[in-house]
């Protein structure tokens, strides 16, 4: 009797140990089941998270002077990309971009509502500049800021530009050593040590720290609106009195040289890729046309306006800087690349004649 007790005891702990060895595994799949389930929910929770998360964008920022002719062309280029774009546009006070002056509606009601009469070759196109970025900072999620013209177009599309742009950390700054002109106004110091002048093309792509710069600027930008002013030269005369000694004066473009002075200013050198992503044409010496010898960059027509133009533009990979005897070898993520994204100055013929002939966009260079 107490042999078979025995037996019946090690069957309950083996019938016991076998229960309880179910139940835990049992345990371990329902577990195993729940951390599955949690898993898969935690990923398509981070995958739902990743795509509604705004992504940065490019502020393109515009200085026009009443509407903006190209539109059109600038409606096709940004069609689709509504998530990585915002737009600003600077005109004379007291315009307005409405259904009856722009035919896109990405330029509708995006010009700011404090802007100042600009005048070439005065301070004032430089506070237009200021007043942009400003407003362009209010958007948190605009991680790089484009100056354009009423006459730039795109040379790519798009996704080509944006990820050029958002490839480097760097601004794109045309900037350089000022020391054959004459430009920099010894009143100018000490606030600007000549050191620290430079020029080049206003036509910049800012970082947002330095947008921020650009901004917060307070010693600066007054230097240059009491001593950086354009020389009084006779086509000038009839707005602004005669000069009392014209040899005296600092023939000082403010737009040419300043945010290229500040950043030097302030020791951001380093920060910045010394060239500007924006073409112009100053090869004027030698054109018939009066209209295209002057101060300003060549105005492309019509006639102008052909596939092998914008070829050659694009296929510019270098550019020389003459007082700093330095060549540009221009680059992208770390690999040689053409040096422009942008063009100008195109009337609003030549750039439809473009657009229609499908010489921008996409092209061998970034297929």
């Amino acid at each position: 009797m107490k042999r078979k007790g025995n037996q019946q005891q090690k069957s309950q702990h083996r019938w016991k140990r076998k229960l309880f060895a179910a139940v835990l595994l049992g345990l371990c799949f329902a577990s195993l089941a729940l951390m599955q389930s949690q898993y898969s929910r935690v990923v398509k929770l981070a995958s739902l998270h990743y795509r509604s998360a705004p992504k940065p964008k490019i502020a393109f920022l515009f200085i026009a002077r009443n509407r903006l002719p190209l539109d059109v062309v600038w409606h096709a280029f940004l069609q689709g990309e509504e998530d990585r774009f915002s737009i600003l546009v600077h005109s004379r006070p007291g315009f307005v971009l409405n259904k009856a002056t722009t035919r896109s509606v990405y330029f509708l009601n995006r010009q700011v509502n404090d802007s100042v009469q600009v005048d070439w070759g005065e301070a004032s196109m430089i506070e237009a500049e200021r007043i942009l970025l400003r407003h362009a900072l209010e958007e948190p999620f605009n991680e790089r800021f484009v100056f354009l013209s009423d006459s730039c177009l795109p040379l790519y599309n798009f996704s080509y530009t944006y990820d050029y742009i958002m490839s480097t950390a760097t601004s794109f700054v045309d900037s350089f050593a000022d020391t054959k002109e004459g430009r920099y106004n010894p009143k100018m110091g000490p606030i600007i040590p000549v050191h620290n002048w430079r020029k080049g093309s206003q036509w910049v792509v800012l970082s947002r720290k330095h947008a921020e710069v650009v901004v917060k600027d307070n010693t600066v930008f007054p230097m240059f609106q009491w001593h950086c002013k354009r020389k009084s030269l006779p086509e000038f005369w009839r707005d602004h009195p005669l000069p009392v000694d014209a040899s005296k004066e600092h023939n000082c473009i403010p737009d040419e040289h300043y945010v290229q002075t500040l950043l030097a200013q302030e020791g951001l050198e380093e920060e910045i890729t010394r060239r500007s992503l924006t073409h112009s044409s100053w090869d004027l010496s030698s054109s018939k046309d009066r209209e295209r010898r002057g101060w300003h960059p060549v105005t492309y027509k019509f006639s102008d306006a052909t596939p092998m133009l914008i070829q050659s533009i694009k296929d510019i990979d270098n550019i020389h800087y003459a007082t700093e005897n330095r060549r540009e070898w221009c680059s992208s993520k770390g690999k040689p690349s053409r040096c422009f994204l942008f063009a100008r100055k195109f009337t609003r013929p030549a750039a439809l004649r473009l657009l229609n002939n499908s010489a921008l966009g996409a092209s061998r260079d970034n297929l």
